[in-house]
């Protein structure tokens, strides 16, 4: 098959592009940096011609509420305005799990109206929803750390490796349309002040871990609310697997 990665040159979209290819299957990286802009629409139409599939794995590093609602909304009208004129059969989308949960906020609004838009489209779709990523914890404490120490909501999470995200997303996409939401998680269930103080143990750094909800998160995000559903797809790759390889 010939697949489209939006996001080629991302974390998780370099990783579709491997598995893909390693699947045997013929990719088109689709990426700014590369030429093809699905903001603007610029480059989409030549970039989707031939393409049987597309995977969206796009993302902004933007915090303005309005700059990130249009990153993915305009984004997605053009890039399916173009999958619609090139005959495109499946579109894939990758986002999060628990974004209609909790605690409101611009990222997971925006991605709300991602889906909506796919979901209520003309392209056959697939959405994935994945849990956070290993390093997540980390990375929301070190947003907060100084003088060597952090404060970090104690959120339930089911973490699961981008390789394995991408490994799913390329399976899905040689696939038929199942025109459903599906939930991608790894296999074991953490706690986010732990896992932080494990992977900063692991990297060698000393952080003072204060636990609160009156930071990043708050209270509404208690519970499982970022847990997957329970016939979520299981990735095989462990947090304590993560940290054996390094922490990185």
């Amino acid at each position: 098959m010939r697949i489209a990665v939006v996001g080629a040159t991302g974390r998780v979209g370099a990783l579709t592009v491997r598995a893909l290819e390693r699947a045997g299957h013929e990719t088109v990286r689709i990426s700014r940096s590369l030429g093809v802009d699905v903001h603007t629409g610029s480059g989409l139409a030549d970039a989707l011609a031939g393409v049987d599939a597309v995977v969206d794995s796009s993302n902004t590093g933007a915090t303005n509420p309005a700059q990130v609602l249009d990153f993915f909304a305009t984004g997605t009208r053009n890039l399916l305005d173009a999958e619609r004129s090139a005959g495109v059969r499946h579109h894939v989308l990758l986002s999060i799990v628990g974004i209609d949960r909790g605690q409101r906020n611009s990222h997971y609004d925006a991605k709300r109206e991602q889906e909506r838009l796919v979901s209520e489209g003309d392209v056959p779709w697939t959405i994935l929803r994945a849990t956070q990523f290993h390093d997540f914890a980390a990375m929301v404490a070190g947003r907060t750390e100084r003088d060597g120490t952090a404060t970090i909501a104690p959120l339930l999470v089911q973490p699961v490796a981008p390789a394995d995200v991408a490994d799913t997303l390329a399976e899905i996409a040689a696939g038929e349309p199942q025109r459903r939401r599906l939930d991608l998680a790894g296999p074991q269930t953490e706690d986010l002040v732990d896992m932080a103080r494990r992977t900063f143990a692991a990297r060698g750094r000393q952080i003072r871990l204060v636990p609160t909800w009156r930071g990043t998160f708050d209270v509404s995000m208690a519970g499982e609310v970022q847990l997957p559903g329970a016939d979520a797809r299981i990735g095989p790759t462990s947090f304590d697997d993560w940290l054996a390889a390094g922490a990185v």
